[in-house]
């Protein structure tokens, strides 16, 4: 065989590995509103820059005359290439082969390209679409599945992991995207869920859709599994680049920064009315995160799940922040056990990865209810604490309004490292609200008194006056400085000038022991 023929002979092999399933089942495959395997690597990355590995990979399966069935690839494609010209990691399940069900030579192929990933400090994006283990391989195909979760804990906190589900996830291979850092799903197209509808039915008696046991809405409002729900798989996949625009590459490098043609001096007079008269009356405050961020953009996180604390990305002066901020419009702002568990993931990622914390703070305490603490408010509300407490970035911090009680030391206060504390004039510092305050210092007073509503009134004027303000905490030096809420933004780039060099560790240990 001359060269020429054997070249023939590779263009063919590149052909058959590249017609997946078949036309049929692709088809199928675009007639259910999904991209092929092949379709969503080329939409994801940088035109051109794919670079295909074990392209010709095939299973050892000799049972159920799977012998006869090898299609090259086995049912995923694996990878790299590039992302706004930064090198990434891919692998996409193909659902036209096998269903997409994971094989032996599958995880391998997976493993590998994972095993690259944290050698050379690149992130890894997977592309799910699978029926789950396949049932001819037995307890091999089990065995890729764990070989895989390793590799995905062994990755956490070294280079991002993103997880989009764009089909079928179930029974343990949700394990996987469940370990990664985010994870993305498509409406009326993807679900996850450890047991199906029929196990559920048979065992349970419940009667419930794919979709409402665990499509994208499900996941990304009630159970929080997934920090973004997307409309389409176009929009999915731009929202994974953007997503990483943000990001390093891994956890020895900065985030990236961004030219920006916003002053950095902008102020915001509309910001000195923002926070209103009455100490009881919602604001958004997403008015406040977009007027101080670059171009007024903010990519939120977990948005449609616990919308009481509100998580995500910015820039400022062109660099990557993280914001955590309550949100007095939902529940006052308190913090319950899901915005706790969500606020401590949240912070932990940035923490791992370099990206400084801005938090604006408005927290009148922890959500009371019997639900709450027998659910456990105290063990979640610590995992906030112990996120802020661990975390060694910069730490910033800006008081709009209410801080008290316990939550006032979770919410990144001095006492637990944050380097910067600002507050506005309207912010009430103290250990509760000044109607609960009274009702507690004045029993005796109250209850002998002819006018009680008169003089708790007074009394709740006088403590207000005295306590529910910036100063007292402003005169020990808790909070370093009392500004005008139009200087936010100046405020906040300064301090992050300030702090970018900053140097702080925890002591010398294997690892903490977060209350989960």
């Amino acid at each position: 065989m001359d060269i020429e023929e054997k070249l023939r002979a590779l263009k063919e092999r590149h052909k058959k590995a590249e017609r997946a399933g078949g036309s049929e089942r692709v088809q199928r495959q675009h007639e259910a509103g999904k991209k092929t395997a092949r379709e969503r690597i080329e939409f994801l990355l940088d035109e051109g820059s794919f670079e295909e590995l074990d392209k010709f990979v095939v299973h050892r399966c000799h049972d159920f005359e799977m012998d006869s069935q090898q299609i090259p690839g086995d049912g995923v494609i694996t990878g790299y290439g590039k992302i706004d010209g930064r090198l990434v990691y891919v692998f996409s399940q193909d659902f036209t082969v096998f269903g997409g069900s994971l094989s032996e030579t599958y995880a391998a192929k997976i493993c590998k390209i994972m095993d690259l990933a944290i050698k050379t400090g690149a992130p890894v994006i997977g592309l799910n679409d699978s029926g789950g283990a396949r049932i001819q391989e037995g307890v091999v195909s089990l065995a890729g599945y764990a070989d895989i979760f390793l590799r995905n804990t062994l990755a956490s906190g070294v280079v991002p992991q993103i997880s989009a589900v764009l089909g079928p996830c179930a029974g343990g291979a949700v394990y996987s995207p469940a370990i990664t850092d985010f994870v993305y799903m498509v409406h009326k197209t993807s679900y996850m869920f450890i047991t199906g509808p029929d196990v559920i039915r048979t065992v349970t008696q419940e009667d419930v859709s794919k979709s409402e046991l665990g499509g994208a809405t499900a996941h990304s409002s009630i159970s929080g599994v997934a920090h973004f729900a997307a409309g389409d798989e176009e929009e999915c996949l731009l929202g994974i680049r953007e997503l990483l625009s943000f990001l390093p590459s891994n956890n020895m490098e900065e985030p990236p920064v961004e030219a920006t043609t916003d002053p950095p001096d902008r102020l915001d007079p509309e910001l000195n009315k923002l926070i209103p008269i009455e100490p009881d009356q919602p604001y958004d405050i997403k008015k406040l995160i977009r007027s101080v961020a670059d171009d007024s953009h903010f990519l939120e996180v977990h948005e449609n799940y616990a919308p009481n604390i509100v998580v995500g990305f910015a820039r400022l002066a062109g660099r990557s922040v993280g914001i955590v901020a309550n949100q007095p419009a939902h529940l006052a702002g308190t913090l319950d056990i899901n915005s706790s568990v969500k606020g401590a993931r949240f912070i932990r990622f940035c923490d791992a990865f370099n990206i400084p914390l801005v938090v604006f703070e408005d927290v009148p305490g922890f959500l009371p209810g019997v639900s709450q603490e027998h659910g456990g408010i105290i063990r979640h509300g610590a995992k906030l604490l112990y996120a802020f407490a661990e975390a060694t970035v910069p730490k910033i911090t800006v008081i709009t309004r209410k801080a008290y009680g316990g939550a006032y030391c979770v919410m990144a206060s001095k006492h637990i490292r944050a380097d910067l504390n600002f507050a506005f004039p309207t912010a009430e510092i103290a250990v509760m609200g000044p109607e609960g305050a009274v009702e507690i210092l004045f029993r005796k007073e109250l209850a002998e008194s002819s006018e009680p509503e008169q003089f708790k009134k007074e009394r709740v004027d006088e403590f207000r006056e005295k306590f529910a303000n910036p100063y007292v905490a402003a005169e020990r030096g808790y909070i370093d400085e009392v500004i005008e809420p139009q200087f936010t933004r100046l405020k906040l780039i300064r301090a992050l000038e300030l702090t970018a060099n900053k140097r702080d560790r925890n002591p010398p240990r294997k690892h903490g022991n977060i209350p989960l």
